[in-house]
């Protein structure tokens, strides 16, 4: 049976400081982050865990599933002298490449990853007030969640997929790039023009994905060069005995929790049927990166994409066969590895998507980022008989993604929110109950001057009068509300917890 799909998504934001003649983004973003620990810090609310560091020890980035990368293949640069805090909700808000980026905390279905979706950018929103408060009058960061500056840099939005290591890694590759070129039909954010080699405005006025233009691998092990559709990173974060981590870096990042919901929940059913062999069917493409353009490219949705046996069929044949594999997966295996209820919701919502998109795609401009951004850009242009390349068409493109909620284009496109504003609030400070972010977010409220550095399976305690202590989390199913929630009541300091934990069975 397909191991627990426990998944997360890290974005690295768009970020400008205005008002100043020579910005930085890196001193940019070490500013907004900054801002933010010390604001919480003060008020206490978002936790006490400001000085509570990233643990870079079991980092291993250059790790590739296919044993030795091939000559050439870049490992993604550890930059260890950046800002890399731990937040109490099991998150990660740190710097990199020159981007603010923030990481939910591990969850167990996908309505938990589009809620810590949500808090990350109220995050940002309070990360962007804290940091006017002390930046020179006239001064300002402004916080972008989009993928693409428009002059050729693409930052991203990445998933992660707990897998069962015994899962053959060409079976994922095959049924994995299938969906992730296919599934940009409802998960693509929208752009105006490309940024494709070759390719003008004139000949792309607008695409569905805002990431399509940047990849030029089918498999490969980097992130920000020669961009794959697959991954090949092996950092399980986990027991590596057990476990793999499917890295997926082709998706872009939602305003819409809709498209978020489905980007992730459609996801990790796709690879829990992946680990239960039951896909019959394979879909090939004859060139991959092509076909990840063209699906971009197609606001149609109904050119085929050439297959490798030289047949062909469109993105929405292909998600409907996935769709329909997913039904019966649902009634021969259940779906208790996405989580049972939330896996319901997202067949549900899979359907009424595909059947809306078929018929037709503006039907969905309260649901869909791309279909929201495309009306509006539609709108103006006719308002204005504005040529494609008109400046004011990218400018409304960017004021999509403005996470100021009183500059935000997205705000007021009336999108379908999957999340109370309460729980999106509460999802700041408090982590999922029913993953290993229970146990280290909670050790951070309770006890965090005793805590030297985290990451996402190991903890550092020092309490004194013995060395440092490293707790070990390799089991990310553990650590939950109702594993450890009695353990942590029962101790009054972080050194009863160690000694409490030295004893036997108690993991």
């Amino acid at each position: 049976m397909a191991v627990p799909k426990i998944c997360g998504i890290e974005i690295e934001f768009g970020i400008a400081h205005t008002g100043t003649e020579d910005p930085n983004p890196i001193a940019a973003s070490s500013l907004l982050i900054n801002s933010y620990l010390s604001e919480v810090e003060r008020t206490g609310e978002g936790g006490p865990a400001a000085g509570v560091n990233w643990d870079f020890e079991d980092e291993m980035p250059g790790n590739d599933i296919r044993g030795i990368a091939p000559l050439g293949s870049l490992a993604p640069e550890i930059e260890t002298h950046l800002v890399n805090a731990v937040l109490t909700n099991g998150a990660r808000y740190y710097v990199d490449h020159a981007h603010p980026e923030l990481s939910t905390p591990e969850c167990s279905n996908a309505l938990d990853v589009t809620r810590y979706d949500k808090a990350a950018e109220l995050i940002l929103i309070r990360s962007m007030e804290a940091a006017a408060q002390v930046l020179p009058y006239g001064q300002d960061l402004v916080v972008y969640k989009n993928n693409s500056d428009g002059k050729g840099n693409s930052y991203g939005c990445h998933e992660n997929y707990l897998m069962a290591r015994s899962t053959p890694f060409f079976q994922i590759v095959v049924h994995a790039t299938a969906h992730l070129v296919t599934r940009q039909i409802f998960t693509g954010s929208g752009k105006v023009g490309s940024e494709a080699p070759g390719l003008t405005t004139a000949e792309v006025p607008f695409q569905i994905t805002q990431r399509a233009d940047f990849f030029e691998e089918e498999v490969g092990l980097e992130t920000t060069l020669k961009r794959p559709i697959i991954n090949t990173r092996d950092e399980p974060h986990a027991d590596a005995r057990h476990y793999r981590r499917l890295h997926v870096i082709t998706g872009d990042a939602n305003m819409s929790e809709v498209s978020t919901f489905l980007k992730v929940g459609t996801t990790a059913i796709v690879l829990a049927m992946v680990e239960d062999n039951v896909l019959p069917r394979e879909f090939r493409f004859r060139t991959p990166v092509q076909a990840m353009r063209q699906v971009s490219y197609d606001l149609s949705l109904d050119k085929p994409l050439e297959l490798a046996d030289g047949t062909s069929a469109t993105a929405l044949e292909i998600q409907w066969d996935l769709l329909d594999q997913a039904r019966k997966y649902a009634d021969s295996h259940g779906l208790d590895a996405v989580g049972s209820s939330v896996g319901e919701m997202v067949i549900e919502r899979w359907e009424q998507v595909l059947t809306s998109l078929e018929s037709d795609p503006m039907n969905l401009a309260h649901q869909l980022d791309w279909v929201a951004k495309y009306r509006l850009i539609q709108g103006l242009a006719q308002r204005h008989s504005l040529r494609p390349d008109d400046a004011r068409l990218a400018a409304l493109d960017l004021q999509y993604h403005d996470l100021r909620p009183e500059r935000s284009v997205a705000a007021r496109a009336d999108l379908e929110s999957l999340i109370s504003a309460e729980d999106a609030r509460s999802a700041i400070s408090e982590p999922p109950t029913d993953t290993r972010a229970y146990f280290r977010g909670q050790c951070l409220k309770r006890w965090a001057p005793s805590i030297v550095a985290a990451n996402w399976d190991s903890m550092v305690f020092d309490v004194g009068d013995e060395p440092l202590r490293r707790v070990p989390m390799m089991e990310p199913t553990r650590g939950t509300l109702d594993h450890v929630d009695q353990l942590l009541a029962d101790c009054d300091t972080a050194a009863e917890l160690l000694t409490r934990l030295r004893e036997p069975g108690s993991r």
